[in-house]
């Protein structure tokens, strides 16, 4: 079934999720290059390797309501070309949220929280302005997803990924303030959460 009205602003979509997965790969193949574990993911938390699976979910759901292949569900909450067309916007904010934390990062990029080898705190760049610009891309873009998809599905994973993100800038809080002490506290006081 497809969702009636999706035409560029769901192929625009879909290249920006696209970008924002590929600059993550991207860099941790690039970290282990150089000899820097990047991905964490999951060591923490077990619980974690429940996120794969229905983030592949996710992507199927937004390709295939693009490229016209079967869905859960075709019904669409609106039909607005306006609200199509700042979803794909809010999109590509994503990635380019993705790239400035990235530049910033450097080579203290982690995926997951990593206890053992943590490199410095960054507070530069984009940082500056946001502790999590990386989750903030990640909402932009499950709210632009939501927004050129306007179907259940992307909804429920808008709404289920702001609690898991939430949950997750809570986890890494409670690491960097006992890692980093008093220079992540003074950080946390200058710099908001999120924007």
């Amino acid at each position: 079934m497809r969702l009636e009205g999706v035409t560029m602003q769901g192929y625009l979509a879909i290249l920006a999720l696209g970008l924002t997965v590929a600059m993550v790969i991207a860099r941790v193949l690039y970290l282990r290059s150089k000899g820097i574990e990047a991905f964490h993911f999951g060591r923490s938390n077990k619980s974690d390797y429940l996120l794969p699976p229905l983030a592949l979910f996710y992507v199927y759901t937004i390709v295939a309501a693009a490229l016209d292949l079967p869905l859960l569900s075709d019904r669409r909450f609106f039909n607005s070309e306006a609200l199509g067309w700042a979803g794909v916007v809010l999109c590509f904010l994503a990635p380019l949220f993705m790239l400035l934390s990235l530049i910033s990062f450097g080579s203290s990029f982690r995926v997951g929280i990593d206890e053992e080898t943590p490199d410095q705190l960054i507070t530069t760049g984009i940082f500056a302005y946001s502790r999590n610009p990386i989750y903030v891309g990640f909402v932009l873009m499950l709210l632009g997803q939501f927004l050129v998809f306007p179907n259940w599905v992307p909804l429920i994973y808008l709404l289920a990924g702001l609690w898991l993100i939430h949950r997750q800038v809570l986890r890494e809080e409670a690491f960097l303030s006992a890692h980093y002490g008093r220079e992540y506290e003074v950080y946390r006081a200058r710099v908001r959460r999120y924007l």
